[in-house]
């Protein structure tokens, strides 16, 4: 649920629910110090936000590149206190770049108990129509419908396919900022590997894939900072009324 202001609000049920983890892990992880304490809302009932839900996204990469509990600990540790849920999504996308892209097939009944509600055959559309899920009949084109064989689903992309449902904008929208990032994010991609060739022609097989291991996180955090720095001065000219840089 949300308050009048817009902010999340969600109890611990709802919270674990949202996450995809049980109220027990919420509460460990509190006792551990990974999630901040609730607010203290009438009756003594605690409130989660975002940057709860964000930081339980965080910790569940984290888990699936298999870091132990005490790494996590220490890795949460660097990090500033106050970081809004935007920025712990950006360290959730570097860290999630580090591997292989996984690929899971879930029931509908699976999927709607990760997003933490029943998802309406529109929402499935907009994830369908996004990239993160199409249905285990590669003969359905549209990627939705219920197929028996249930979903291919992106999990690296769930999280944010199901937060951008909660985004009032147009599916046409996101579909074409969709267009823009795979464009644009190809070409640095292919000017990059163009600059590191000769680097590693070179090199026998197991440099270049060391060399590949060191590469790709960097290179991809780079990216996220570069990008996160340029957007923010792009939407804050938009907001100010100044129109885009350039224009």
């Amino acid at each position: 649920m949300t308050t009048d202001a817009g902010e999340m609000s969600l109890t611990v049920d709802e919270l674990a629910a949202r996450a995809g983890v049980t109220v027990r892990t919420v509460r460990f992880y509190g006792s551990k110090g990974l999630l901040p304490p609730p607010v203290i809302g009438p009756r003594r009932v605690g409130r989660y936000g975002a940057r709860h839900l964000a930081r339980l996204a965080l910790i569940e990469e984290l888990q699936r590149q298999g870091m132990t509990l005490a790494a996590i600990e220490r890795y949460l540790g660097q990090l500033p206190s106050d970081l809004s849920a935007y920025d712990l999504a950006i360290h959730r996308a570097v860290v999630a770049s580090w591997a292989p892209d996984s690929v899971e097939t879930l029931s509908r009944a699976e999927l709607d108990r990760r997003a933490g509600r029943v998802l309406a055959d529109e929402e499935l559309e907009r994830l369908a129509a996004a990239g993160v899920l199409v249905t285990g009949d590669a003969g359905d084109t549209e990627g939705t419908g219920g197929a028996e064989d249930g979903f291919r689903v992106d999990t690296g992309l769930l999280r944010l396919g199901l937060e951008l449902l909660d985004v009032p904008l147009s599916q046409g929208t996101v579909l074409a900022a969709r267009e823009v990032l795979m464009e644009h994010s190809r070409a640095a991609a292919r000017e990059l590997a163009r600059l590191f060739r000769g680097e590693v022609a070179e090199r026998d097989t197991r440099d270049v894939r060391d060399l590949s291991a060191h590469i790709h996180p960097l290179v991809v955090q780079a990216l996220l900072t570069t990008f996160q720095r340029s957007l923010r001065e792009e939407l804050s000219e938009l907001l100010s009324g100044e129109g885009p840089s350039g224009g």
